[in-house]
């Protein structure tokens, strides 16, 4: 057989194996499914509070009385963990209802646990919903204004009693998003000595100052008083950094680590993906969906096609569990 007949059998071979979707479905290599999605929630005070959240179409603040009817929405759908975001009633310095037994995301972890015993339920542990100054960590002394910075250490004890907070509230992992420098070590030896060893921690380990959260800012009311998250998030141009950030978090204790967001660093996948065993999340973040479906509204392109190229990208990069506001959609169009 000559070299070009070889080459024009491999040509028609492609076509042959594209023909129809049951052959396409076949010998696809990358497969989404609604249990690897996680759905984000954002749970508010109140009662019969479903407010659609502006940038992000589809996505709602969510009073405690409604989790049980969204719960079972999901179980509908087949997505079976969540995401929990809370907004406080009341912010402060330190952010106390983040770690207050009776706060907004401990009383939605039992609410959904009540209502779906086999829902996983994951817990944001973070400071910024509940400071008054909007940062992931407590004010330094004396800081004032754009010249204040957040006290690494300091936030640490603050950060572990909100992950003990939300285990004992009945939380199946803890997912410290704040970035401060030794929060898993932390986090895991207070979950110890409060004999809740046995919840994972899932670790946003690559964590960038990244552009694409304007969205989320507002549906959590997160955004920073003064200056920015550049002096402790990832600078986006380094990768080799967030292998680093990775490796630290899993010696320190991490059951799962995260990539986030996910579109603008699907080569930090890759790669941490070849050098770690650990389930490994990406959060397809909130500015990576309101663009999709902002596109999708002014005709510019396919929604739903979009909505599944993208979750397929992440998950062909690398990343076992996916973190998205596509996933009801998502587990819709795959239905």
């Amino acid at each position: 057989m000559t070299v070009e007949s070889t080459t024009t059998q491999g040509f028609a071979r492609f076509r042959r194996l594209r023909s129809s979707e049951g052959l396409r479905r076949l010998v696809r290599e990358t497969r989404l499914t609604p249990e690897e999605f996680v759905y984000p929630l954002f749970v508010v005070h109140g009662q019969d509070v479903r407010e659609e959240i502006p940038s992000m179409p589809g996505q709602y603040h969510l009073s405690l009385d409604l989790l049980a009817a969204e719960a079972e929405d999901l179980r509908s759908l087949g997505v079976r963990a969540v995401l929990l975001f809370g907004l406080p009633a009341e912010k402060d310095d330190e952010g106390s209802e983040a770690y207050a037994g009776d706060g907004i995301v401990q009383q939605a972890v039992r609410a959904l646990k009540s209502a779906d015993p086999d829902l996983t339920v994951i817990t944001d542990v973070c400071l910024c919903e509940y400071t008054s100054h909007g940062h992931c960590g407590v004010i330094s002394a004396g800081g004032a204004g754009a010249d204040s910075e957040v006290d690494n250490d300091a936030s640490l004890e603050l950060l572990a009693r909100t992950a003990v907070s939300h285990a004992r509230a009945g939380a199946d992992l803890v997912a410290p998003s704040d970035m401060m420098d030794g929060r898993v070590a932390a986090i895991r030896a207070a979950l110890d000595v409060a004999n809740l060893g046995s919840t994972p921690i899932m670790a946003y380990s690559a964590k960038y100052a990244s552009a694409f959260y304007g969205p989320f800012r507002e549906a959590a009311e997160s955004a920073p008083q003064f200056g920015d998250r550049r002096g402790y998030q990832m600078d986006p141009p380094n990768a080799r950094e967030a292998l680093r950030e990775i490796e630290a978090d899993i010696d320190e204790g991490a059951d799962i680590v995260m990539v986030k967001p996910a579109l603008p660093y699907l080569d930090v996948i890759a790669q941490a993906r070849a050098s770690f065993d650990l389930p490994l999340a990406a959060y397809n973040v909130s500015g990576e969906y309101a663009m999709i479906h902002a596109a999708a509204r002014n005709g510019w392109l396919d929604g739903p096609r979009a909505v599944l190229e993208t979750l397929t990208s992440i998950k062909r990069a690398g990343a076992d569990i996916v973190i998205t506001y596509h996933a009801k959609e998502a587990a819709r169009l795959l239905a």
